[in-house]
């Protein structure tokens, strides 16, 4: 089963490039997204913040060019770590918005 969330948020914060001890590329960001969603048959408007990482040659790609920017990600979430549950999203594919 394969659950991919959508979204389109820009990146608030971009840390530098670092790699696992197996050499491995990750990219962590903090993304920020808005927008207006229908909910039990009314407008709302959403807000949220969103911790995620890049990891493997996307990190690499995207290294340095997504701060300030506005992308469309699609990924997972999953907690941080076993000891941490705060939730994350890992980005598997991302492209720019135009406009």
């Amino acid at each position: 089963m394969q659950n991919r969330l959508v979204l389109t948020a820009s990146v608030t914060r971009e840390e530098a490039l670092r790699y696992t001890p197996a050499g491995i590329p990750v990219l962590e960001m903090w993304l920020a997204h808005g927008s207006r969603q229908r909910e039990a048959g009314l407008d709302r408007d959403v807000r949220c913040e969103i911790q995620a990482v890049m990891v493997g040659e996307a990190g690499r790609k995207f290294a340095g060019r997504v701060a300030g920017q506005v992308l469309t990600f699609e990924g997972f979430l999953s907690q941080r770590s076993l000891r941490n549950p705060r939730l994350v999203l890992h980005i598997e594919s991302a492209e720019f918005v135009k406009g």
